[in-house]
Parts: C-alpha cells; structure tokens; sequence
C-alpha cells in the first residue's frame, strides 16, 4: 500500500478535490492543490488566533457561526476587519503546514482514505501545491531528527529535569518548561501556550538534547505472534497423507 505522501502526490496530479483522511489527521484539497490541514496533534488555525490574542474567543465562535456553513470563515474574518488578509494567511500556512506534518508522518497516522467532494468549514485562502506540502513534511522530520533522534519524546508526557551543567534554556523554552508536569504532551503544551506543534517540538527536541527533559526509553518490540488457523469447514477436506500411507502400509502387511 503506498504511503500517505504518495497519496497526496497522486491526488494533486489527478487534480482530486476532497479529503484525506488519517488517524492523525485531515487534509483537504480543491483541484489538486492542498488548501486546509488539521490534526489533532496540532493547535488549529482558531487556537493560534484565540490564545495568541489576535481574536476572542466570541470573534471565533461568530466567525464559524455566521460564515461556517457558507465554508468563508476565513473571507468572512477579513472581510468583517478583524484580520488583515496577509496577516490571517500567515496564520493559516502556519497551521496548514504544522497539521501537514503529522498527516504524512507515515509511522503516526494509520490507513490513508480519501473521500471525494468534501470541503472545509474554513474556506479556501491561500492553496499551497502538494509538492511543496510533502516537501517541508520531509524537511522537518529531518531537523527534528537532526536536533535529537528519538522521536518518543513528540509524544509522550513531558517531565522535567534537573541538568545544571546544561545551557540555560532560552527564554521561550523556559515557557514549555513551565508547563511540564509530566502529565502533558508536548501537543498539550503546544495549545496551552498557542504556538505550533512544530515549533514545541523543536524546543522540545533541544531540551531534551541539553538534558533538562526525560527522553523515555523505547518500548521492546512485541515479540512475533504465531498465527491460530483458524477452524474451517473445508479442512477436513484435506487429506492427511501420511496417515493414509500409514492405513496402505497395515493393510498391506496383512494381505
């Protein structure tokens, strides 16, 4: 089965519009071209507005509520003057790009479907060629991998550690620090603070390099399980020939 990039590429050469969808999340597109991404992995473009200040919470909500259903949130958001056209399609390449990620991380996201014709409550902003898409996913698992090679610790709780001969860490991953409780995910941290996934994960991955975060041990692989066959109604169809050449071999010795 190919992987999820080769998917998307072969998609964006059929000009396919709709969604693809995996476990860790959805990408959606109009004539080939990726136009919106979301994972649950990763802050959407709502938390990167709301908890950065640029909206409320009310300004979002009456955003979906009065544009959602025409699929122009985004239109309606730079229309009604609340975000610049340039500044809401920094945003949303933003959180197309980080939701991307993790929808073509061929290890996180499960089986790859595609459901023609959907389309996204946001709206078309800003499309982006699947080239590009898959391009910066590659680019990023190998910075990351770059910074520290165990990816364990994207996804596991963050704990925290005393490295006092490490660097100081700076001042914004002293704020990802804050919030390690060892109950947190760095997808948590990444919402509670507004910033994208991507971006904690690169902090994370340095943190952890310098020593002030636990990289947690791989878990063994499962060890190979022996298949049951399963009972069938055909098996005794099967001769055993052995046990008739035994049953040949007794009759003989007696004729």
């Amino acid at each position: 089965m190919p992987g999820p990039c080769a998917v998307l590429l072969d998609l964006a050469a059929r000009h396919a519009t709709g969604a693809l969808l995996r476990d860790s999340g959805t990408l959606y597109l109009a004539d080939g071209a990726v136009v919106h991404a979301e994972s649950p992995a990763a802050p959407g473009v709502g938390t990167l507005l709301t908890v950065g200040g640029r909206l409320t919470d009310d300004h979002w909500r009456g955003a979906i509520d009065r544009a959602g259903a025409l699929r122009q949130v985004g239109r309606f958001l730079v229309d009604s003057g609340r975000l610049s056209c340039g500044e809401l399609e920094i945003c949303h390449l933003s959180a197309l790009f980080d939701a991307s990620y993790f929808v073509l991380a061929a290890a996180r996201g499960g089986p790859t479907r595609f459901r023609p014709g959907a389309q996204h409550w946001f709206g078309r902003l800003r499309p982006i060629t699947a080239g590009a898409v898959e391009r910066e996913s590659r680019r990023r698992t190998a910075l990351l991998n770059g910074l520290w090679p165990h990816p364990q610790v994207d996804t596991t709780p963050v704990v925290r550690r005393t490295a006092p001969h490490s660097p100081a860490p700076s001042r914004r991953q002293r704020a990802v620090l804050g919030l390690a409780d060892g109950v947190r995910t760095p997808s948590d941290i990444a919402r509670l603070l507004g910033r994208p996934a991507f971006h904690t994960l690169v902090d994370i991955r340095r943190l952890a390099a310098a020593g002030h975060i636990d990289t947690p041990a791989l878990a063994p692989p499962s060890p190979p399980v022996t298949p049951l066959v399963p009972w069938s109604a055909d098996a005794a169809a099967v001769p055993d020939i052995a046990l008739l050449r035994r049953i040949r071999d007794a009759l003989e010795a007696r004729l």
